[in-house]
C-alpha cells in the first residue's frame, strides 16, 4: 500500500471554503485518505510542505495538445509524425504548470490518450473530442481563397475529417468521432477568430443539425457536446439544442446568460486566446485576418465573461492552449479575476466546476476519497492569483498521488 504524507500545508480544497491553515494531508493508493491527519503512518513517505498552499490539480477544459500555432511555412515543412513527438513536450509543460486534467477540443486521438494512461508518456489526464464537426467553408475548414488547404490537423486513421453538411452527414460524422474514441463531441457552431473565410458572428449548422448531434452523442451514447460558439445567434441555437458547454462565448447578452444559468449550460471562456494571439502574433505566425478579428473581439469577450459571471452562469476554466504556448494555461485565472471574478471563484472554476463540466465525480477537490491530484504554490493565490502562472511558484505537482514535479527548496 503506497502512502504519501504531506505535512505543514495551507489547504485551499477547491470547494470555495476558507483556507485550512497548517494541516497535514495523507494519501493512500492515489486517493486522499485524510485532509487533517494528525501524524504520518510509519510506512508513509513524508514530504514537508513548508507552509506552502495546497490546491487541487488544475483542470483546463479546452486545450489542443497535439498542436501549437507556428508560422505557415514551418507547419507545411514539418513531417507529419513529428507532431506526435512534439506533443510529448506540450504534455510535459502542461503538467508541470499545474494542470493535471484536460479536455482536448480537437486534435488528439485515442493513441495519445492511451499512451498517457499506460504510462508511455507523462501528461495530464485527458478527455478527447478527436476532431471538430464543421460545415464546408466554416471555422475548421482549412480551405483558403487560393485553393490551398491548410487544415490545423491532417486527417489520419485515428482522426476523421470533421466537415459535414446536412442532417444525414452530421449524424454519420458524430458516429465516426464516437467510433474513433471521442469522450466528448466538439462542434463548430459559429465562425471564429483564426479561420480565414468566416467571422465569429457567422452561424454554422442549423438548429436541427445541432439537435441531431446532441441526439447521437448525449441521448444515444451518453456523451456530452461542447460547442465552439462565439456569435450570439449561434450560442442561442446551441443552448436550445441542449449542448453541454459553450466555448469562448464572445457575444453574449443578458437573455442568453439567463437561459444558460437556468439550463445549467457551462461557459468555458478562454479569455487567454485572443490576448495571446495579439501578444505573440509574429512568433505564432498568425494571419492578418486573425490579428484583426482578435483586436475586434477582445474587449467584447471580456464584457461577455463579466456578464455571464454576474448572471450566475457556471464557468469552467479553459484556455485554448495550442492556439498559443502550452504551459501558460494558469494565466487564465488572472484574466478571469481582472474581469470581476473573485480569486476563490477563479480557483473553484479551475477545479470543482471544471471537474463537474467534464463529468468527473471524484476529481477536482482535495477531499477524502477523491483522486490525489494536487499542486503546491509558494505564494497564497488568494492574495495574488497571478502567482499561479509562474512555473517556479508551482513547487510541486502530483497526479494520482504520484509526484511529477518537486522543486521545493
Amino acid at each position: 500500500m503506497t502512502k504519501l504524507f504531506i505535512e505543514n500545508v495551507n489547504l485551499i480544497d477547491g470547494t470555495g471554503s476558507e483556507t485550512i491553515n497548517h494541516t497535514n494531508v495523507l494519501i493512500e493508493n492515489g486517493k486522499f485518505k485524510s485532509v487533517n491527519a494528525a501524524a504520518a503512518p510509519h510506512d508513509a513517505e513524508v514530504v514537508d510542505g513548508r507552509g506552502q498552499y495546497m490546491l487541487p490539480g488544475m483542470i483546463d477544459a479546452h486545450v489542443h495538445m497535439m498542436t501549437e500555432f507556428k508560422p505557415l511555412e514551418e507547419r507545411l515543412t514539418t513531417p507529419f509524425s513529428y507532431n506526435f513527438y512534439l506533443a510529448q513536450q506540450h504534455l510535459d509543460r502542461t503538467l508541470n504548470a499545474g494542470i493535471t486534467s484536460v479536455r482536448d477540443a480537437l486534435g488528439s486521438d485515442l493513441g495519445l490518450k492511451k499512451a498517457i494512461d499506460d504510462g508511455l508518456v507523462t501528461g495530464p489526464r485527458m478527455q478527447i473530442s478527436i476532431n471538430a464537426l464543421t460545415i464546408t467553408g466554416g471555422h475548421g475548414d482549412g480551405y483558403n481563397y487560393s485553393g490551398t488547404v491548410t487544415d490545423l490537423m491532417q486527417p489520419h486513421p485515428g482522426m476523421p475529417h470533421g466537415i459535414c453538411d446536412g442532417i444525414d452527414e452530421v449524424r454519420k460524422k458524430t458516429r465516426e468521432m464516437l467510433r474513433a474514441g471521442a469522450d466528448v463531441i466538439k462542434v463548430h457552431a459559429t465562425g471564429g477568430v483564426s479561420s480565414p473565410t468566416d467571422h465569429p458572428k457567422f452561424t454554422q449548422f442549423s438548429l436541427e443539425e445541432l439537435k441531431v448531434i446532441v441526439e447521437e452523442a448525449q441521448f444515444r451514447n451518453g456523451v456530452k457536446v461542447m460547442a465552439h460558439a462565439q456569435g450570439l445567434e449561434g450560442i442561442r441555437q446551441c443552448v436550445e439544442a441542449g449542448i453541454h458547454s459553450i466555448e469562448h462565448g464572445i457575444y453574449m447578452d443578458d437573455e442568453i446568460c439567463g437561459k444558460m444559468k437556468d439550463q445549467g449550460t457551462y461557459l468555458v471562456p478562454t479569455l487567454l486566446a485572443p490576448v495571446s494571439v495579439l501578444e505573440f502574433a509574429d512568433e505564432l505566425g498568425m494571419s492578418k485576418a486573425a490579428i484583426e478579428k482578435s483586436e475586434e473581439v477582445i474587449q467584447i469577450h471580456k464584457e461577455s465573461f463579466t456578464r455571464a459571471y454576474n448572471a450566475g452562469v457556471k464557468i469552467a476554466m479553459g484556455t485554448d492552449a495550442g492556439v498559443f504556448k502550452h504551459g501558460t494555461n494558469l494565466r487564465e485565472l488572472e484574466l478571469m479575476v481582472e474581469c470581476g471574478m473573485t480569486p476563490m471563484d477563479a480557483i473553484t472554476a479551475s477545479t470543482k466546476t471544471a471537474a463537474e463540466c467534464l463529468g468527473y465525480t471524484d476529481t477536482g477537490l482535495v477531499k477524502e476519497g477523491y483522486t490525489a491530484d494536487f499542486i503546491l504554490s509558494k505564494e497564497n493565490p488568494l492574495e495574488n492569483i497571478g502567482a499561479l502562472k509562474a512555473h517556479d511558484n508551482i513547487q510541486m505537482v502530483a497526479k494520482d498521488g504520484v509526484i511529477h514535479k518537486n522543486i521545493i527548496d
